[in-house]
């Protein structure tokens, strides 16, 4: 099993936070793509465009196939396939950017049954106050979203957790083309379940009849949160304990929230700013952890 450092050095620890507001703001292009075109075939248009050109100049990464189309699939067909489905089955984005900060917890789980990093006791603590403060967060916004979309959400946190162990398990490889390399592995899925289930034309017109809603937005989830932040976001995971680095993802709804108040108006009120500050308390409790102690020597 790799080492691990007490702490994040600094500049992991801006990046961790750019990858945050990088996939936050995310949730805006999200909701403005969705109410233009099929959330499937949009969903297909970020892949495409994350894979396109890039695999056609960077290598293929030197990692097991099981953990390239792994990956992929948990992340772009999985989590994405079924957030975008959310977020236009109603579920609000800010909320959403919320929910699926549940993924957290699921690898840091899943990370410890599967790969044996056990979180020490100080780590969890931490995720525990931010969750404590992301429950907060959601109860000041109502949880007011219909039940279906709702469990659509927490079933893209765990494909996310999923896919987090296949990029562990790729371990340091070369990050940009691994995510450009799995990106190719989710557009033919998500067309075929697209052609299955969307109305046709829509589709079509999607793909024929390009707006900046539309390609504007899978432009900037394909290269901004998709490109550089699982970039970065699996180049982090491959260097340090799965249990520093995943709570970083808790302040994706700090920057979610506060960008849906800003570009849509939406007041985040006093008890949702108190849950934001619960959530960086966690966070820095969780950052600042000693490592977590090894109870394997299995490698990733």
């Amino acid at each position: 099993m790799r080492s691990a450092q007490d702490n994040l050095p600094v500049r992991d620890l801006l990046l961790a936070v750019l990858i945050a507001a990088l996939w936050g703001f995310s949730f805006i292009a999200i909701k403005a793509g969705v109410a233009e075109a099929p959330p499937l075939a949009f969903t297909a248009m970020r892949f495409i465009l994350a894979a396109f050109p890039a695999v056609l100049f960077v290598p293929r990464p030197k990692a097991r196939l099981i953990d390239l189309i792994g990956y992929g699939l948990c992340i772009g067909v999985g989590q994405f396939g079924l957030l975008f489905l959310a977020i236009r089955w109603g579920m609000p984005a800010g909320l959403a950017s919320l929910v699926i900060q549940t993924q957290s917890i699921f690898t840091i789980l899943l990370a410890w049954i599967a790969l044996g990093q056990r979180p020490r006791a100080a780590q969890m603590i931490g995720a525990g106050v931010a969750l404590s403060g992301v429950a907060l967060i959601g109860l000041s916004r109502g949880l007011s979203a219909p039940i279906l979309p709702f469990l659509a959400v927490i079933g893209a946190a765990m494909f996310w957790a999923s896919g987090n162990l296949f990029s562990i398990r790729a371990g340091k490889i070369h990050v940009f083309g691994f995510i450009a390399w799995s990106s190719l592995v989710a557009p033919a899925p998500l067309l075929a379940l697209s052609w299955l289930a969307e109305d046709h034309a829509a589709i079509i017109h999607a793909f024929t009849h390009p707006n900046l809603a539309v390609w504007g937005g899978a432009a900037f989830l394909a290269y901004g949160a998709t490109m550089i932040g699982f970039g970065l976001w699996t180049w982090l995971l491959s260097r340090h304990p799965v249990a520093q680095v995943a709570p970083f993802s808790l302040l994706v709804p700090v920057f979610g929230l506060s960008g849906a108040a800003w570009v849509f108006g939406e007041s985040l009120g006093a008890a949702t700013l108190v849950g934001i500050v619960v959530v960086l308390a966690g966070l820095a409790i969780t950052v600042f952890a000693r490592r977590p102690v090894p109870t394997s020597s299995r490698a990733p």
